[in-house]
């Protein structure tokens, strides 16, 4: 079966990493393709590629400001990519909550109980010390 374009939808557009890291730095405000373009240390024709296939699966939203572009996410978009993976993070969650509950047990098992000395030689020491 042949792979669907990376413009076709969100989930295959977010496919791509350096597409995901361009959304994780627009995430907390609006910026310029030049900030883009510095702080990933990506070029910036493949910024500008990255950020038309963003845009044209409705991903990020675009304006013009004089000769700038800015971009920043567009979060309804977005929220069908979070629902489907907290799916998945609810099934994470309970797997991490079964390893916690396993590792707690074995640690129970391992620390010493109070009606047991931790260290019988010790007591074995003591009876041979007093037959002197």
């Amino acid at each position: 079966m042949p792979r669907a374009a990376t413009t076709s939808d969100a989930f295959n557009a977010v496919a791509e990493p350096r597409r995901r890291e361009i959304l994780n730095y627009l995430v907390l405000q609006e910026r310029p393709v030049g900030d883009i373009v510095t702080a990933l240390r990506i070029e910036q024709p493949s910024v500008s590629k990255h950020l038309r296939v963003l845009k044209d699966v409705g991903l990020v939203h675009a304006r013009r400001e004089g000769r700038q572009m800015f971009y920043r996410t567009n979060a309804e978009a977005i929220r069908p990519l979070h629902e489907w993976a907290s799916r998945f993070e609810r099934l994470w969650q309970h797997q991490l909550n079964r390893v916690k509950e396993r590792a707690e047990a074995k640690m129970r098992q391992a620390e010493p109980r109070p009606d047991r000395d931790p260290n019988p030689r010790r007591n074995h020491d003591r009876s041979n010390s007093n037959k002197d």
